[in-house]
């Protein structure tokens, strides 16, 4: 038996679903793919707390997803997703 840390539960906001279902087929599914990782590793190397916010960002390729974790509900939440120019624009 392992000592395995438990899974956390991951919820999309729908304004990040939104701008999920307009991108690129194939961007969307490395998105996808990197969310549901987050899971299991929500604090992964490349994860990087965002300066004045209680949220997180991390990058796949051009594109960055920004996500608020609630450890004690086991719960991520991604808040928003999108292109590196202009992703920060609206936190």
């Amino acid at each position: 038996m392992t000592n395995r840390p438990p899974s956390y539960q991951v919820f999309v906001e729908p304004a990040a679903e939104r701008k999920l279902a307009r991108l690129p087929r194939d961007i969307c599914a490395r998105l996808l793919r990197r969310i549901e990782s987050l899971a299991e590793t929500p604090r992964a190397p490349g994860a990087v707390k965002l300066t004045g916010h209680s949220s997180y960002r991390v990058g796949v390729g051009d594109y960055r997803i920004i996500y608020a974790i609630l450890d004690d509900r086991l719960l991520i939440i991604v808040v928003d997703v999108g292109h590196r120019r202009e992703i920060y624009r609206d936190l």
